[in-house]
């Protein structure tokens, strides 16, 4: 196969693990409850039926909902109605909840892609729902990832999400590549795997956060550790053209 020209990461379990998705969603749960005037064990309820469509959607329709969304469904759920500006306050504490408890960087992360800029441009695929690519951008930036990526393809952004085509069309093009010299990395497979081969580029199958797809993929790689992402990326590119294409700090 011919070397590859640009990478693509995933966000979620990929570059990022879920942590503190209690506290987040408590904080949405919390700011819900006051502005409604109701439990939390009410509103509660209805988020997860929120959650649930939020999941339909994903998977079905192939499409993320966004915090407004989420607030709508469950007020609707609730029977009940916001005035405009409390419905918008509302999604902006569901959309920034996780700037307050953020999840963590997967270990060895940011050293893969410090290691992966310095031989190709590279680019971020992934969905984005209730955490929009704007707050995404942000933990990007807090912990140091930013600035090595080119292109942005955020499903709440391209208006599709992974699988379809769009959301990889929207990187390589972004990045001046064509598919076949794309490498997309991340965790799922009947998203980031299968969406990459559909496309035409070739898919890694990243374990190092979620192993489940391991035993079962069609990716072109697998990759139980950035530390083995790092050793292989001199064959998986042209180690000749080895250059920076990021910031190096």
């Amino acid at each position: 196969m011919t070397a590859i020209r640009a990478i693509t990461f995933d966000f979620w379990s990929t570059l990022f693990r879920d942590a503190n998705s209690g506290p987040r969603q408590q904080m949405r749960m919390d700011a819900f409850a006051d502005a409604a005037g109701l439990s939390v064990e009410v509103v509660s309820h209805a988020l997860r039926q929120t959650w649930a469509e939020f999941d339909r959607h994903h998977r079905q329709e192939q499409r993320t909902l966004s915090a407004r969304d989420a607030v709508r469904l469950t007020a609707a759920t609730l029977g009940i109605a916001f005035p405009p500006d409390a419905a918008n306050d509302l999604a902006t504490v569901f959309a920034t909840a996780i700037l307050h408890h953020a999840p963590e960087p997967v270990e060895g992360a940011l050293e893969a892609v410090r290691a992966a800029a310095a031989f190709v441009p590279l680019g971020i695929v992934s969905d984005a729902g209730v955490s929009p690519g704007t707050a995404l951008r942000t933990l990007l930036e807090r912990h140091g990832f930013l600035n090595y990526f080119r292109a942005f393809s955020f499903s709440d952004e391209v208006r599709v999400s992974k699988p379809q085509r769009p959301m990889f069309e929207t990187a390589a093009r972004n990045l001046g590549v064509t598919s076949k010299d794309l490498l997309h990395i991340g965790d799922l497979e009947y998203s980031d795997v299968a969406g990459a081969k559909a496309f035409g580029a070739r898919a890694a199958l990243f374990t190092g956060d979620n192993a489940r797809y391991r035993e079962h993929t069609q990716a072109d790689y697998v990759f139980s550790s950035w530390r083995e992402f790092i050793d292989a990326l001199p064959t998986l590119c042209d180690s000749s053209r080895k250059t920076s294409h990021g910031n190096t700090q």
